[in-house]
């Protein structure tokens, strides 16, 4: 099987938004308040922005929503996952393999476009100057989570 290019950003996008996902599902669970720190966090990219409690609570309910309107798509995807023959499996049917990832696929882009909907209704909350701090901040969000403190 050939990947291009395309392919492989599609899947390294589709990763990305789960993980995001998770961190939303995560912190919707009440996981605790939005600038908690590295371990734990809902998300990291609201610490330091001086949120109003009515902000910390309009946030939430946006993410509280998303995570109940995306519960079956991750339903979806773990029953898809559980469903998957081992990697190491003698037997290989390609037909499956393929409809299985398409099925991801389209989960997937269905949670990227739910995750995008709901940071534009968290940017809407914000001020224009907390906006303009995340955008500065923005090129830290590509590299990653920091590193963990060394013991």
């Amino acid at each position: 099987m050939k990947l291009s290019w395309k392919t492989l950003g599609l899947a390294a996008l589709c990763v990305s938004a789960l993980i995001v996902m998770t961190a939303a599902v995560v912190f919707s669970q009440g996981q605790g308040d939005l600038r908690r720190g590295p371990r734990g966090e809902g998300l990291p990219f609201l610490r330091n922005l001086n949120l109003t409690d009515a902000q910390k609570a309009e946030i939430k309910k946006i993410m509280d929503s998303e995570a109940a309107s995306t519960k079956d798509l991750h339903d979806q995807l773990r029953t898809l996952h559980e469903s998957e023959p081992g990697p190491f499996s003698t037997t290989f049917d390609e037909g499956s393999v393929r409809a299985a990832a398409e099925a991801r696929a389209k989960i997937e882009v269905e949670l990227h476009v739910s995750h995008a909907r709901t940071m534009s209704q968290i940017a809407n909350i914000l001020t224009a100057d907390q906006r303009a701090q995340l955008e500065a901040r923005r090129p830290q969000f590509r590299e990653g989570p920091p590193p963990p403190p060394e013991q």
